[in-house]
Order: structure tokens, then sequence, then C-alpha cells
């Protein structure tokens, strides 16, 4: 059966008007990404939030920052895994990023989000270590927005 189809029908029979229709449809069908954001430069949420400026204003993203491996472990435990996705960066004070993605991975899995690791260093070892701990996907600094919204869009259609 079509989606959009079994979509229509309960908003259809629940609503009033073509207007409460729409709005039921659309709650009904739509997955807005929620992406959390994890780097001790807290610069990073300035920039993030001007590059998908558009994404966050349609309600398509929403990024929460955690500043810390420690603080991004306290906003999973607080929103229950709300996030879909994690873009950590890799070397942080405290908790590295590489310990904070082995804690995601072994202790986060309903549903796992998917992890994308963020490093200035395009190192063999970092990249090597961050796949064996099941980093889905693996980023340099300076980061190439169109090519993280291009992924971010294909995960957001599958």
């Amino acid at each position: 059966r079509d989606p959009l189809v079994s979509a229509i029908v309960p908003a259809y029979k629940a609503a009033r008007t073509i207007e409460e229709t729409l709005r039921s449809i659309r709650a009904q069908t739509y997955r807005r990404l929620e992406i959390l954001v994890v780097d001790d430069e807290t610069d990073v949420q300035t920039l993030f939030e001007q590059r998908f400026r558009r994404e966050i204003k349609s309600g398509e993203m929403h990024f929460d920052f955690a500043f810390s491996g420690e603080q991004a472990l306290r906003y999973l435990n607080d929103h229950e895994q709300e996030a879909v996705l994690i873009l950590s960066d890799i070397n942080m004070p405290g908790m590295s990023g590489l310990e904070l993605l082995g804690q995601i991975k072994t202790k986060y899995f309903k549903p796992p989000p998917v992890v994308m690791m963020i490093t200035a260093y395009g190192d063999a070892e970092n990249f090597n270590t961050a796949k064996q701990l099941g980093a889905d996907d693996f980023l340099t600094k300076p980061v190439d927005f169109t090519e993280l919204k291009e992924k971010l869009k294909h995960l957001s259609d599958g």
C-alpha cells in the first residue's frame, strides 16, 4: 500500500478541514533529521547554524551541540538517543572523539546512530581506528559543507 495513501485516509477521517488534513499528513510522513555535533571549539555551532540555515528554518534538520565527549554522553542519556546522526571531532580535551565513538557504538544501539568522525588530521591511524570502532564515515577539517549536505540528504532520504 502506498505510504501517502496510508497517511491520507486516517488524516482525512480525523480532520475537519483540508488545512487540518494537510497538517496531519505532514506530521505523519515527515521525518526531521536530528543531528548532534560534538566539538570542543564552540564557534562550530555558529558555523553549522550559518551553513545549514535553510535546512534548519524549514525544519528538515535540527542541530544540537555538545562541546566535549562527556557532554555528548549526557545529551544522549538525557534525550534517549534522539540523535539520528552524530558528527564528532576526534581530538578533544578529556574524552577524545574516538573514546566517545567506542561508547556510542557499544551503549547506544536502539536504533544505532550514524557516527561521522571529523578531524583536522587526515592520517591513516585515526582513520583506521575510527573504522575499527564503528565509524560510519570520516570527514576532515575544514569540512566541505557541500559534500556534508549531500551525505545528510542521502541519509535523510534513506
